[in-house]
């Protein structure tokens, strides 16, 4: 599942001020302005949030490696430090007060 940079950023730190094992890996795409959440197997058949997409892996499942699958990605946080994937409910919470979070700043300017 991938998200704008700052949304993402913002979603870890509320991910990792709750539960410690909350978040799974995540990868930044500075290329693109991302970052990548890795969710459970058929997460994208359900996934609504605006401003996201959720990719479908045809059932072909993602071997993590420490190296960053994508030139010009880095791992924010690598396989082995995290869960295999971040929950789905769990992120979809984070993302939404993360969104407000953004709006709330934006509007003090």
């Amino acid at each position: 599942m991938t998200v704008p940079t700052r949304q993402g950023l913002e979603a870890v730190d509320i991910l990792r001020r709750g539960a410690a094992d909350a978040v799974g890996p995540v990868l930044h795409d500075d290329g693109c302005g991302t970052l990548g959440f890795l969710v459970p197997a058929g997460t994208a058949a359900g996934w609504d949030v605006p401003g996201s997409t959720c990719t479908e892996t045809d059932g072909r499942g993602l071997r993590l490696n420490p190296e960053p699958p994508v030139e010009g990605s880095d791992w924010l946080l690598p396989p082995g430090e995290a869960d295999l994937a971040t929950d789905p409910v769990v992120l979809r919470r984070a993302l939404g007060e993360a969104a407000r979070l953004i709006e709330a700043a934006d509007n003090c300017r």
